[in-house]
């Protein structure tokens, strides 16, 4: 058994999922203290440029044509063989609808034990989980001899994870993948929205908080005020309240605004994920143990109604 970390790079029509970056940030604090190395495990076909940024000490890329895009059965029997064979210290996977299904496989085909929804780990090893939605963080001893870690986004920015200094990339063998049972047969678009809210400098974020559509009124009036857009959480777009195109989260966009400002967001890890790169969030809950709040840069514990309205009059004054 090795101390070195792996960690499964996540990508989707040639772009690295942000996820991967904050992956590779935590494993490179794992393995100080495991005194291993951070190894970058990327499957894929052709798609070997995608490794350049990765801060990583070296690249495993495996390369097939099963593995150009991500179906759950390929990526399980690669990486079955491939960790069974190098036996590292820990796999770390994104807490993701990829990473969920290919490491809850792994666990239970290895029979190696799953740490789930973690954020970080300490100078010690001891990894820090989420559990009950973010409210509570469990720390424990990484379990041995290799664990499958899946990670949620939060404890590390995606930039600790990218590097100006392409790293190793060694070609590793795919075992043989032939008659699998699901393949990819096309990418669906989606129609496109009325506006990018990928492209926005200021977003106006709503949630279950918002309680109903009327009260969306609210939310655009101080967008308006402060020159952005409304976007929202799952909760508000599944009901038809706000478009598929105004949806941030894992299923959605990412986005990556001057202004992030969330409203009645409790910051599930799908929601998460896709705004750790704005460059101020602002929570407003009433939860004061909300995850939102861990990522958020100035935050307010309190009903969003009360606040709302003062907020969009303070705005136009201000201009």
């Amino acid at each position: 058994m090795s101390q070195d970390i792996y960690v499964v790079i996540e990508h989707l029509r040639g772009q690295v999922a942000d996820i991967s970056y904050t992956m590779l940030a935590a494993a490179r604090e794992l393995a100080q203290s495991a005194g291993g190395k951070v190894v970058a495990v990327l499957l894929g076909h052709n798609a070997k440029e995608l490794a350049n940024n990765l801060a990583a000490d070296q690249v495993l890329y495996l390369n097939h044509e099963a593995l150009a895009d991500f179906t759950s059965e390929a990526y399980q029997k690669t990486l079955s063989v491939l960790i069974s064979r190098d036996q590292p210290r820990a796999v770390l996977f994104g807490n993701t609808s990829i990473g969920a299904d290919v490491a809850s496989v792994l666990s239970m085909r290895l029979d190696l034990p799953l740490v789930n929804s973690c954020r970080s780990f300490t100078k010690e090893g001891m990894f820090i989980s989420q559990i009950c939605g973010g409210k509570i963080m469990a720390e424990g001893e990484l379990p041995s001899p290799t664990a499958l870690v899946t990670m949620v986004p939060g404890g590390y920015q995606p930039d600790q994870g990218r590097s100006e200094v392409a790293p190793s990339i060694m070609e590793a063998d795919v075992p043989t993948l032939d008659a699998l049972r699901v393949t990819l047969s096309k990418y669906i678009e989606p129609e496109a929205g009325d506006v990018d809210i990928s492209q926005e400098p200021v977003l106006i974020a709503v949630g279950r908080g918002i309680q109903n559509k009327d009260n969306l009124e609210l939310a655009d009036d101080l967008a308006q005020a402060m020159g952005g857009v409304v976007c929202g959480s799952r909760p508000v777009v599944d009901p038809g309240w706000l478009k598929t195109s105004r949806l941030v989260g894992k299923s959605g966009k990412h986005v990556k605004p001057k202004i992030f400002l969330a409203m009645g967001i409790s910051g599930a890890p799908e929601h998460v994920e896709a705004i750790t790169e704005s460059d101020t969030i602002i929570a407003i809950n009433t939860d004061p143990a909300a995850p939102i709040f861990n990522v958020a840069k100035y935050g307010v514990e309190g009903d969003l109604f009360e606040l709302v309205e003062v907020l969009t009059d303070q705005v136009k004054q201000a201009k």
